[in-house]
């Protein structure tokens, strides 16, 4: 396959580079050395320059006032954000624009898109079911309430580590119904009232803030629930797909910032980037990061052209993950050791990366899951 990146493609890199490149990562302590949040929202002077630069409507049609672009596009704009820690909620909101515009009704597409596109409705996603550990779909029943005329849904259940969920304007929630059938359902950020649904603050290993989403009894409409059966597998790929990007740009932001302190930090009268065994090290990790890089491009690709293969796109997306999760603890490893002292430092960026990383590595999962995963595709197709 090609993976030669289109014009259009690439404009978005170079938009990306534009807005996050000046964008310096700073040295704040995580919550495991201060008490709270880093900070009580996203950057939003950030989230403003993307929403000018149209990044923030790559993967919304252009008769909703975007870019109509594909999840490689995205994938490379999170590939900069992530060399810098851009604190703003980019994948999930674009994923979810993209759920909307693709399996939503079309009022729902008015009354979402234009806004999202324009960065004035933030959207995000709860995706890691009721405890991180267990399928996101099956934390919440969905059943239709007998008491509302207008056929309306009734949600129970619990899903935590929602990812902006105290600052977002709409939350989409997978939801199980009593058929065995996902359905997505937008509910409304904190700013608007919704009997049955409290947020609890909880925090992530990154220092920003999450929030344990339960549900009880709590009503929405049908016009607010995406009932198309391919809805939540798409969102799910698209949302681990992008996790991949985001590992894989901060593992190269990680490599770069080890590159320059070892050509400068000296040993016996020599840079340490002369050491063979610091050379090898760093040689692996740019090993790891190809091989993230190659499967990503991969799965990304099967997303944004629907191409058939000898495996559904969840293959290629476990094979992603797979090297993804491994890849980006190694290369911070790495870096701590070839860092020194400065690994340590608090008041040195390469902590936040390290902190990010471990975030990362626990939403994807550990790699021997998808090697499972993988192992059971390959048996269902017999292709072992």
């Amino acid at each position: 396959m090609d993976f030669t990146f289109s014009e259009e493609q690439q404009a978005a890199v170079e938009a990306a580079k534009a807005v996050f490149t000046p964008v310096a990562p700073d040295g704040v302590p995580s919550p495991a050395l201060t008490a709270g949040a880093v900070a009580d929202d996203f950057d939003r002077t950030l989230w403003a320059k993307a929403a000018d630069a149209d990044l923030l409507s790559l993967l919304i049609a252009p008769e909703h006032g975007g870019a109509g672009l594909d999840a490689i596009a995205l994938c490379l704009v999170l590939r900069e954000a992530a060399k810098v820690l851009a604190r703003v909620p980019l994948l999930e909101h674009s994923a979810a624009a993209a759920t909307v515009g693709a399996y939503g009704g079309e009022e729902l597409k008015r009354e979402i898109l234009p806004g999202a596109g324009r960065g004035e409705l933030v959207l995000t996603v709860a995706s890691a079911g009721r405890t991180g550990h267990e399928a996101a779909d099956l934390a919440v029943t969905a059943r239709r309430d007998p008491d509302a005329a207008d056929g309306g849904w009734q949600l129970d259940g619990t899903q935590t580590a929602v990812p902006w969920a105290l600052n977002a304007d709409r939350i989409i929630v997978p939801a199980h119904t009593p058929a065995g059938d996902t359905v997505l359902a937008l509910l409304p950020g904190p700013a608007t009232d919704l009997p049955g649904r409290t947020l609890a603050e909880q925090f992530s290993t990154t220092g920003e803030r999450l929030a344990e989403l339960r549900l009880d009894g709590a009503r929405v409409t049908p016009h607010d629930v995406i009932t198309d059966p391919a809805a939540w597998p798409r969102l799910h790929d698209l949302l681990a797909t992008g996790t991949c990007a985001l590992a894989l740009g901060l593992g190269e932001g990680v490599l770069k910032m080890t590159s320059d302190y070892a050509s400068k930090r000296e040993q016996f009268g020599h840079p340490i980037a002369t050491f063979q065994a610091v050379a090898v090290q760093a040689a692996d990790r740019y090993i790891d990061l190809r091989a993230m890089e190659a499967t990503l491009w991969q799965a990304a690709w099967r997303l944004s052209s629907g191409a058939t293969g000898p495996l559904p796109v969840t293959g290629d997306v476990a094979v992603a993950k797979t090297w993804a999760s491994d890849g980006v603890r190694r290369i911070v490893q790495t870096a701590q050791h070839l860092h020194g002292g400065f690994g340590a430092d608090t008041d040195y960026p390469l902590h936040r990366y390290h902190a990010w990383a471990k975030h990362l590595e626990l939403s994807l999962g550990p790699a021997a899951a998808h090697e499972e995963i993988l192992g059971d595709l390959l048996a269902a197709h017999q292709l072992g």
